[in-house]
């Protein structure tokens, strides 16, 4: 299961290390004892000192990895761009052929095992009414560059495994991931500069639109990372869904926000986001309104079973600490989720033209 150098030494490498999933994750591992080295990855080097754990930066898109990963026992691969929304080139050379360049490195530098994150987004439509495991199609869906993404890099994946069988290969695909010190980084991805997070409180929200078939499930980021830790040191292969409970729907954001869910026709909940992300007021585009619609709810069953893997937090514990953390413009040190990223009065959110370019 391990790959343990001549001095007794089990490393990780992790790629994506300062995000929201990363960011959690390196610190559990920094305080495993089993691990005594960690490489974290990530296109800016952070200002965050852990225990075992160095540096380095690099793009996955276009920088050597081989080195990096070598004397790995597992190449963690969280690495993931959701912005800039209008340049899905840029996007693409990021998700899929940075993929692909991570998976050809691993097999270079002679990695025993990958854990990858893909996402509830690989899945093909599915029903809001029941719950479905991981045998589900993973065709994605077609109107969300994000969904595309997640679904190719799965079949390179499968296509990477076959030809690779002496490598394990671990696939978790969670719901929607929160936490309050990802704050910062969710608003400024998916809502952009115009968000005033401080009117995001009861009773200031005084009506939520409500859409047919908006559902969907979270999870903690911080349980998320736990689920990662178990896929490196359990003798486990294949594909895993993460989210807790309840389900969430309009009812339950209404409890939340203290506010009245009001019935919207999804035609014209489109319309008005695909305005005004064009009009670049918004970053998110409306793929990703049709991805929550559209995505089925999953069945956690087998992560329960094999990885000895059940949440702590509740999925509305999960949500509740996001609206925390938006409304106080929660932050951690590292650069895709600090709150001084942005600049002075979001200044540099705004000279990327809002989705337009690499963001901050």
């Amino acid at each position: 299961m391990w790959r343990v150098g001549s001095s007794g030494s089990v490393r990780v490498v992790v790629t994506g290390a300062t995000g929201n999933v990363g960011s959690s994750l390196m610190r559990l591992l920094s305080a495993d004892d089993r691990f005594t080295s960690l490489l974290g990855v990530a296109r800016r080097r952070p200002q965050l000192e852990l225990p075992k754990t160095e540096w380095a930066a690099a793009d996955i898109a276009g920088d050597e990895l081989a080195h990096l990963f070598e004397g790995a026992a597992a190449v963690v691969h969280l690495a993931w761009l959701i912005q800039p929304s209008h340049d899905l080139d840029a996007l693409r050379r990021v998700n899929v052929d940075g993929s692909r360049r991570v998976f050809e490195a691993v097999r270079r530098a002679g990695v025993p095992a990958i854990v990858y994150a893909s996402s509830v987004g690989a899945y093909s439509p599915g029903p809001k009414d029941r719950f479905v495991d991981e045998s589900w199609p993973v065709a994605g869906v077609p109107t969300s560059f994000y969904s595309r993404h997640k679904s190719e890099v799965e079949h390179l994946l499968d296509a990477f495994k076959e030809e690779h069988p002496y490598v394990r290969v671990v696939r978790l695909r969670p719901a929607l991931i929160f936490k309050r010190s990802a704050a910062t980084g969710i608003r400024r991805l998916f809502a952009g500069p115009f968000l005033p997070g401080a009117l995001l409180r009861p009773p200031l929200v005084p009506i939520l639109a409500s859409l047919e078939g908006l559902c969907f499930q979270a999870v903690h980021t911080d349980d998320v990372a736990g689920a990662y830790l178990e896929a490196i040191v359990r003798d486990v292969h294949g594909a895993f869904n993460l989210a807790a409970e309840p389900v969430i729907d309009p009812a339950l954001l209404g409890r939340l926000l203290d506010a009245r869910p009001v019935h919207v026709p999804r035609g014209a909940a489109r319309r008005l986001v695909y305005a005004l992300w064009r009009l670049h007021l918004q970053p998110t585009p409306p793929g990703w309104l049709d991805l929550a619609l559209s995505v089925p709810l999953m069945d956690t069953s087998r992560a329960e079973r094999e990885l000895g893997w059940r949440p702590r937090h509740t999925a509305e514990e999960a949500l509740r600490e996001l609206l925390d953390g938006l409304r106080h413009g929660a932050g951690d040190v590292t650069p895709p989720l600090a709150s001084s990223t942005s600049g002075p009065a979001r200044s540099r959110e705004l000279a990327t033209g809002v989705g337009g370019r690499g963001g901050t």
